[in-house]
């Protein structure tokens, strides 16, 4: 397969090292095809996000009855390192183009004018939506491996991949900011499952560093959500819709809750009974 050592998206963003497939969002067919399927069919991540729940539910129910969890710690590498890959390329092609849209345009552009769908940036957008359907893969380890899981994880998973599917069928612009975050934090995230799933030994605090990153991620979606609502209100040109806004600042308020109390049971909570007992 060949590798481009430059090519310019039409948003004039510069890819380096770019292999022959990334190019296949060039094709307007491709696009169009793409695109009108996610247009019209984005709701059929609804029922798979209710099937994941129920099959997750289920999951546990049949490892209770079980007499041993099933190990799969190479597998376990090998998945936490391939999201981490993922991760870490996306964001190579994703985050320049956040960076280009604010620097060259402004903050508004970023919030109210859609990211192009095409190119490589279009791509890895479509792939990152995409692969929110098999990180749900996830939580098929959790469950056969009988550890415990809460309820931030399966919420986090199935609300994520609605509203992802979504957001991409009605176009909304400051999906580049949730994306560009999300995929930073992804490659660190992974990398440490990674890493955790070898037997590595690595260090608490990096264990809490990526859940604090986690809540500054949380804080800049609700600040986004607010800014693109304020530009809204104030005339600006700004095709991120209303119901998008509140749709979108609704779940960054519940996983800011939500990891912030993970965050405060986990390490605030756990270290003042460590050192009180």
């Amino acid at each position: 397969m060949k590798i481009h050592s430059a090519i310019i998206d039409p948003s004039h963003v510069v890819h380096r090292w770019v292999w022959d497939f990334e190019l296949v969002f060039f094709d307007r067919k491709t696009r169009f095809i793409v695109g009108q399927w996610m247009n019209y069919w984005w709701w059929l991540s609804i029922p798979y996000a209710l099937a994941y729940i129920v099959i997750i539910f289920v999951g546990q129910s049949y490892m209770k009855r079980r007499n041993e969890r099933y190990e799969l710690r190479t597998a376990l590498i090998i998945w936490n390192a391939f999201l981490a890959l993922f991760s870490f390329w996306g964001a190579c092609r994703c985050v320049p183009e956040l960076i280009h849209s604010v620097n060259q345009h402004g903050l508004q552009h970023s919030l109210c004018n859609p990211v192009l769908k095409e190119g490589v940036t279009g791509l890895w957008l479509w792939l990152f939506i995409i692969s929110k359907v098999p990180e749900t893969i996830d939580t098929l380890f959790i469950v056969l491996r009988r550890q415990k899981l809460i309820f931030l994880h399966w919420f986090h998973h199935a609300s994520v991949l609605i509203y992802c599917f979504y957001s991409y069928g009605h176009f909304a612009p400051s999906g580049r900011w949730f994306t560009s975050m999300n995929l930073c934090v992804h490659t660190i995230m992974y990398g440490y499952f990674a890493l955790r799933a070898a037997r590595f030994r690595v260090r608490r605090w990096i264990q809490q560093s990526i859940t604090f990153l986690q809540l500054v991620q949380m804080v800049i979606g609700c600040i986004v959500n607010i800014a693109a609502y304020k530009y809204k209100q104030e005339g600006h040109h700004c095709i991120t819709s209303y119901n998008n806004i509140f749709v979108s600042l609704l779940l960054y308020l519940a996983y800011l809750l939500l990891f912030a109390y993970f965050f405060y049971s986990t390490y605030v909570r756990k270290n003042v009974k460590e050192r009180t007992e």
